[in-house]
């Protein structure tokens, strides 16, 4: 493993987010250690990224002050709110001030166990198995101890302190075999088919979260599938 580098998360979140898989993200919060092995991340990009429109994006309309963080510079971890409950964390990528992120949705606990199960005892009830200690989104941003709107924006490339908080991403030296792609989990409307297939892991883990359609997501799909592609 190697600390990441804001040039090699300067790329867009779709070509970054396979990199991210099998790093890990250290944080230290409040004097507590933990560390999660990523398995599973989603890309987004915000307005004027890439060559093609995200309408599964938090920046899809623009700059806003709830995604503020996206904007600006790689290596940031925008943490957001969702459902009013959960607290996710997202690697920010691409240049500064072009919109991007790479959603952490699923990962291992390789430390720190004792002090992930104990937040998420005090936050929602325990998990039955060590596998679900940080397998799906919300339960990585409790099992990590990121919390909205207080660590939106630390950066995970320095380490530098923020709100009694610090946090690292290492990268491994050579990408992991067995990465898979498909639809991002429970994202809305054609943002959550195989139009963009936006959403990696490493096959056969078994801290990936499973997947679900989103809103209209089925529905979309099944439209897609019935238009006639032009060389039929």
């Amino acid at each position: 493993m190697r600390p990441a580098t804001r040039a090699e998360l300067s790329v867009l979140p779709v070509e970054a987010a396979p990199l991210l898989l099998g790093g890990l993200l250290e944080t230290v919060v409040a004097g507590e250690r933990v560390v999660v092995r990523l398995t599973e991340v989603e890309a987004y990009h915000g307005r004027g990224t890439g060559d093609r429109p995200d309408p599964g994006s938090h920046a899809r309309m623009g700059p806003t002050a709830r995604n503020a963080t996206m904007w600006g510079e790689p290596g940031h971890l925008y943490v957001y709110l969702s459902h009013g409950i959960h607290s996710c964390v997202n690697v920010v990528c691409g240049p500064e001030g072009v919109a991007g992120g790479v959603l952490l949705r699923g990962a291992e606990v390789v430390e720190g166990a004792d002090v992930a199960q104990r937040r998420r005892l005090e936050r929602r009830g325990a998990v039955r198995a060590a596998r679900d200690l940080a397998r799906g989104p919300g339960r990585l941003g409790d099992a990590v101890g990121l919390r909205h709107p207080v660590h939106d924006g630390i950066d995970a490339v320095t380490g530098a302190e923020r709100a009694g908080a610090r946090a690292r991403l290492l990268l491994p030296d050579t990408p992991v075999a067995g990465v898979a792609t498909g639809p991002r989990v429970g994202v809305a409307g054609v943002a959550g088919t195989a139009a963009f297939p936006w959403r990696f892991w490493i096959e056969g883990d078994a801290t990936v979260s499973p997947f679900r359609w989103g809103r209209g997501a089925a529905e979309a799909a099944a439209r897609q599938a019935d238009t006639p592609s032009v060389l039929d």
